[in-house]
């Protein structure tokens, strides 16, 4: 059955991957992803979760072996020390790591709590989400949402470049403007993201362009890629500048910026971009890192002490979720277990009804002392399977599968002993008093 399966995934994130590995790992889209492994034998459910830095796969499936082999549409064209597999624990505790911020490059920040949440309803519009899956996306973004409502952790600036974009917005006012963004790596992704919520327009500079594109592509603002040998051009119609390349030597002369007019330049490259000289340049203003350094320290460390707490909350978090899963199966068996009584019943209520001149109050309070009794016998095994659901127990779980599967009835075996069969004293004497003199003396001459 779907719950008995485990959740399997692979990861090829920023931590490990370069850009090209992160577009080589994505597919076209979320749901398209979702589509093709619920394709694949033994997937019963699946999630993807796509970003620009980060391209995730999760499965349900019978063992772990059959997700992993799912999962390959993902992996297949990715060295084997960039991609991370994870068990079924691990899947989990990294989604609620991930909703919560601590995996993302800005500890703490927001954007990826509604790309998981996009994922995760991407994924139920083809018919991805089932009960694993459900539950754990759930209560990894239930996690990502205490994590920002109980702690400071996306409090403050502590990026370069969201650093970089409060600096100048200090300076004047981005709306309607256009900013271009030189450098399509880690820290000018970041820039561009940062910039786009405040400019109408975002041009990428790279010298890769496709790189330049892929960065143009997942920011929410008009957008457009050039080749590096274009930035030049692209300063004329800028007003805010954020460099960040790795480029050995200076990618702008101070003579670039000379007929630029007013314009704000952020060079966060290590060797800079941009030339002492150009801040000389009348109209430009140009910002270094060290400028930026100071504004972002103070709450890096805020967040820092803020990830502690949320490392609390998600490990506590993720003992509920595994306590939540094993109830789960538990109540499976128990439902099975409580299935395979009440067939029992039914059919020796109907025996018993059936040889006996019972009227209807009569009737109901057999009907009831044969409710009791089934709830009376079935009480200690069913505290029997929550303790051992609760400490992993499996074994138990499932020879209870075994014993009490829903189909066990009169026809699979003999039944156990019912109405019929029983002696009056066999009936708890607190339900004696409650059952009429004469259905007693029915049940005795039985």
């Amino acid at each position: 059955m779907q719950d008995n399966g485990v959740i399997v995934g692979v990861r090829v994130s920023h931590d490990r991957a370069s850009v090209d590995q992160l577009e080589t790992a994505a597919t076209d889209s979320q749901r398209h992803a979702v589509e093709s492994l619920l394709a694949r034998p033994g997937v019963e459910e699946a999630l993807a979760l796509q970003t620009c830095n980060r391209t995730e796969g999760y499965v349900v499936a019978p063992d772990h072996e059959t997700g992993l082999d799912a999962l390959s549409l993902f992996t297949r064209d990715i060295p084997d020390d960039v991609v991370v597999t994870m068990d079924h624990e691990e899947s989990l505790r990294h989604l609620l790591r991930v909703a919560a911020g601590l995996e993302s490059i800005v500890l703490g920040e927001d954007q990826i709590l509604g790309q998981l949440r996009d994922a995760y309803e991407d994924s139920r519009g083809v018919g991805g989400v089932g009960p694993l899956l459900e539950d754990g996306v759930t209560k990894a973004i239930h996690v990502g949402e205490r994590a920002r409502d109980e702690t400071r952790i996306n409090e403050g600036v502590v990026s370069l470049a969201s650093a970089a974009v409060r600096l100048v917005d200090r300076e004047c006012s981005l709306d309607g403007e256009t900013a271009l963004v030189v450098g399509a790596g880690e820290m000018g992704q970041l820039a561009a993201k940062a910039l786009s919520t405040r400019v109408d327009r975002v041009i990428v500079a790279n010298r890769t362009v496709p790189h330049a594109e892929h960065v143009a592509e997942t920011i929410d603002a008009d957008a457009s890629a050039v080749a590096l040998d274009a930035a030049e051009a692209a300063v004329e119609e800028a007003r805010i500048v954020v460099t960040a390349t790795g480029s050995n030597d200076h990618v702008f002369d101070a003579e670039t910026f000379a007929g630029a007019g007013e314009t704000y330049v952020v060079d966060i490259a290590q060797p800079r971009d941009v030339p002492a000289g150009a801040d000389g340049v009348p109209g430009v203003t140009v910002y270094d890192l060290d400028a930026l350094e100071s504004v972002t320290e103070e709450t890096r460390a805020q967040r820092r002490r803020a990830a502690e707490a949320v490392e609390r909350l998600v490990d506590e978090e993720f003992d509920h979720l595994l306590t939540q899963y094993k109830r789960k199966r538990a109540d499976r068996v128990i439902s099975a277990m409580y299935e395979s009584a009440e067939q029992v019943k039914a059919a020796e209520l109907n025996t018993a009804m059936a040889g006996a001149d019972f009227d209807e109050d009569q009737r109901e309070v057999v009907e009831s002392m044969a409710d009791a009794i089934v709830s009376q016998l079935l009480a200690a095994p069913t505290r029997s399977l929550r303790d051992a659901a609760e400490e992993d127990d499996w074994t138990t779980i499932q020879t209870a599968l075994e014993l009490f599967d829903p189909d066990f009835g009169p026809e699979s075996g003999e039944p156990p002993a019912a109405i019929e069969d029983m002696a009056i004293e066999d009936i708890p004497e607190g339900m004696r008093e409650e059952i009429p003199p004469a259905v007693l003396e029915q049940l005795a001459d039985d």
